[in-house]
């Protein structure tokens, strides 16, 4: 797999090495590039930025327009709503005007105050406020700013 633009993780393999363990949703998942991008950002949010991985879901369904959705990652506050967004993709695609569409629709249903698209590489994080505007950051916020 390709060196990502994230802190390096020590993932725990299975014996073919075609899977790995992760740590949130206690199962060991197939080794694609979206999810070595996932797991990367998961161990940035909880190792560098202080997100308690109790409050991180990965890869969960939601229904959007009565449709089946699958957001990639979720932190939640410690009141047990949403806090950050994050949609991965794989760090051989191109983050475009899809991918922003793809994170919003997502964030209709999930209502989080900030988002991130990732491909591992590229990273843009986003407030958005309750007034509805955006206000890009220069970074990921730290679990601990965004608490009141």
């Amino acid at each position: 797999m390709k060196p990502l633009n994230l802190p390096p993780v020590q993932l725990k393999f299975n014996q073919d090495k075609t899977s790995f363990f992760d740590p949130i949703r206690k199962k060991y998942v197939v080794m694609l590039p979206e999810e070595w991008v996932r797991q990367h950002f998961v161990h940035y949010m909880v190792n560098f930025l202080g997100y308690p991985s109790s409050l991180i879901k990965v890869e969960f369904g939601i229904r959007y327009n009565k449709l089946p959705k699958r957001p990639d990652i979720l932190s939640y506050d410690r009141k047990g709503k949403a806090l950050l967004l994050v949609e991965c993709k794989s760090y051989d695609v191109k983050i475009t005007k899809s991918v922003f569409q793809q994170v919003s629709v997502y964030n209709k249903t999930l209502q989080s105050p900030y988002v991130v698209v990732t491909n591992g590489l590229d990273h843009f994080c986003w407030h958005q406020k309750e007034s509805g505007e955006i206000a890009f950051l220069e970074s990921v916020p730290l679990f601990d700013d965004l608490m009141d």
